[in-house]
């Protein structure tokens, strides 16, 4: 089973490092694109909007092949707008390249973890999620950091490694992975569950969970001046803390959730993730203060996303592939609105880096209540799409 698992969370593990290593190389990018911090962080913003978007489209158009077809041509995609991406030299091009990236990028999360719940019984769902979802923040522990540390020399070298490693899990996924035929879905079948409002909760609470972190990740450089002192060895070093949290985070609620009842895992790392986030100017000060919170942070984080993918597919286990593409459109609409979110106060409110952290806290209160209001009001599943069962 681990051998039919990696390639997934390989390829996890290239989305996530794609999205999550241009916030390290911000700076670098800014210089050399010649354009402000702000702009730069817009790259990051379109990014997960146009995945946010593409995905239930990609899902739709990619939805009649079988799940290794699927991620071979997604992942073809990537490889190519990465590509692209590290031969650019004017932030047009870049810019440019980062939406054929996110095309591509779409729809390989949620397949990936569809994939994988279909091949595992249900008893083990949970763990298999968190190992494929692992992938994703692995990339946070350690392509993250490494990814800026490369990207220290010349931050198209980053790139470069991000579409060789799309590349290494397009090998592994053509190789190691059998033909697995999930319930074709067409787009309004995709966007049906949308008129739920059990589905609209859940969703709305993993979009507002990354617009809360995003707010200030995407800036996470600028924000961290003074912890670091401007330096990129520093900052890598805060950023391998932050993954670490988020890659702990993500290990012990993959058994939690196939114990205990996903909404109650919740409620804590919110509240936890809230105080910290709000902390931010006070602790980020100095670089061992700054060490504990970040790790603190990430590993809230890292709790959120298994808890949504399992509450949704106990939803309806046949409907996974639509649900799990809608929450994987809600993570990157987060960042996408959380990105955008920081930029603006940065050039409308002239709210400094470091104060955003405030910011990010009161997004995240607004998440922890609307959990609570939630979990309340449709405290039973709703009706969801009945597609026909996987076959592996």
């Amino acid at each position: 089973m681990l051998k039919r698992l990696l390639p997934l969370a390989l390829a996890t593990f290239a989305v996530g490092t794609d999205a999550y290593v241009i916030a390290g190389l911000l700076p670098a990018i800014a210089t050399d694109l010649q354009v402000s911090t702000p702009a730069a962080g817009q790259l990051v913003t379109v990014f997960a909007l146009v995945l946010a978007v593409s995905a239930p489209v990609m899902g739709a158009i990619t939805s009649g092949l079988d799940r290794r077809s699927a991620l071979l041509i997604a992942l073809s995609v990537f490889v190519i707008g990465n590509a692209i991406t590290a031969l650019g030299t004017s932030y047009q091009v870049v810019m440019i390249a980062r939406v054929i990236t996110a095309i591509g990028a779409g729809i390989i999360n949620s397949v990936a973890s569809s994939t994988a719940a279909a091949i595992v019984p249900p008893e083990r769902r949970g763990r298999a999620l968190a190992f494929v979802l692992g992938g994703l923040t692995l990339a946070t522990a350690l392509g993250l950091p490494l990814g800026t540390l490369i990207g220290r020399a010349d931050w198209h070298i980053t790139l470069w490694a991000v579409a060789g490693t799309g590349a290494a899990a397009a090998l592994g996924i053509a190789f190691g992975l059998p033909k697995v035929t999930l319930p074709a879905a067409s787009l309004s079948d995709r966007l049906r569950p949308l008129r739920q409002g059990r589905v609209l909760g859940l969703l709305a609470v993993t979009m507002l969970a990354f617009v809360g972190t995003y707010t200030l990740y995407t800036y996470i450089g600028p924000a961290l001046r003074d912890a670091t002192d401007g330096s990129e060895s520093r900052l890598t070093v805060v950023l391998l803390a932050w993954g670490t949290g988020v890659l702990a985070g993500n290990i012990v609620v993959g058994r939690l959730v196939d114990r205990y009842d996903p909404a109650h895992i919740l409620t804590a790392p919110l509240a936890v993730a809230a105080i910290a986030l709000a902390l931010t100017p006070v602790v980020t000060t100095n670089l061992a203060a700054t060490l504990v919170w970040a790790a603190i942070w990430g590993m809230t984080l890292g709790v959120v996303v298994v808890p949504q993918q399992h509450r949704l597919i106990t939803l309806s286990p046949a409907a996974a592939p639509v649900l799990l593409g809608l929450n994987s459109s809600a993570i990157y609409a987060g960042m996408a609105l959380g990105g955008g979110l920081g930029g603006l106060a940065q050039e409308w409110m002239d709210i400094t880096p470091e104060m955003l952290g405030l910011l990010a806290a009161g997004v995240t209160v607004l998440t922890l209540i609307h959990h609570l209001t939630a979990a309340r009001h449709h405290p039973a599943a709703e009706p969801v799409p009945t597609l026909e069962k996987a076959e592996a």
